[in-house]
C-alpha cells in the first residue's frame, strides 16, 4: 500500500502546473516538501474546507482544471461538499482523497472511513469515482482522468507513515497572493 507522501508525489508529477487546493495538516506539508509551486494553495488551519474552496474556484475558472487534495478526516468534516459538487457538476474538478482511516496529523485518531465508503458517497452524488491502492493503479487512473470530464473523485487508499514533513514556511498571505497570480497566467 502507498504512503501519503509517495502518492502525493506521483499525483503532483502527473498533473504538472494545474492548481491544487491542499487540505490542512500533513497533506499540505507533504505537497510543500515534494512539489512546491505557486499554483498550490495550502490550507493552513481550515480543516474540511479544501473541497468547498476547490469547487468555488472550478466554477469561477472553467478553463483550468482544479485538483483538490483531501484527507479522509478532512472530507468527513465537510461531507456535504460532495453533494454540492455533484449538484453543480464542474467538469474541471478532480478530487483526490488520500484515505488512511486516520486523523494522522492530530495524533492518529481513527476516522469512520472504515465504516463509510467515501467513494460510494461520492458515487451516490453522481460524481465519477475511482478507488486505487497501488502505485500502478494510481498512475493508470490519473492518465484515464485526463480524458474524462469531471467531477471526478479518486479515493487513494494509503497507510500511515512514520515520517513527518516540515511545516509550510510560506506566510498565508503570500500563499494566497502567489496562488491568485498563478491563476492569471
Amino acid at each position: 500500500m502507498l504512503i501519503r507522501k509517495e502518492a502525493i508525489k506521483i499525483v503532483a508529477e502527473k498533473i504538472f502546473d494545474n492548481p491544487i487546493i491542499a487540505a490542512n495538516g500533513y497533506l499540505s506539508r507533504d505537497l510543500y516538501e515534494v512539489c512546491d509551486k505557486p499554483s498550490n494553495f495550502y490550507m493552513i488551519g481550515s480543516m474540511g474546507l479544501a473541497s468547498s474552496i476547490g469547487l468555488g474556484l472550478a466554477l469561477k475558472n472553467r478553463k483550468k482544471t482544479f485538483y483538490i487534495f483531501d484527507g479522509d478526516g478532512n472530507l468527513l468534516m465537510n461531507l456535504g461538499s460532495l453533494i454540492t459538487i455533484g449538484v453543480h457538476k464542474p467538469k474541471n474538478l478532480i478530487h483526490i482523497v488520500f484515505d488512511n482511516s486516520s486523523h494522522e496529523s492530530t495524533g492518529g485518531q481513527p476516522t469512520e472511513s472504515k465504516n463509510i465508503q467515501l467513494d460510494s458517497v461520492a458515487r451516490s452524488a453522481k460524481i465519477r469515482t475511482f478507488k486505487v491502492g497501488t502505485k500502478s493503479d494510481l498512475i493508470k487512473k490519473l492518465e484515464k482522468t485526463k480524458k474524462l470530464t469531471g467531477p471526478i473523485l479518486i479515493l487513494v487508499k494509503i497507510s500511515k507513515s512514520k515520517k513527518t514533513s516540515k511545516r509550510v514556511s510560506i506566510e498565508p498571505t503570500k500563499i494566497k497572493l502567489r496562488f491568485m497570480e498563478s491563476l492569471r497566467n
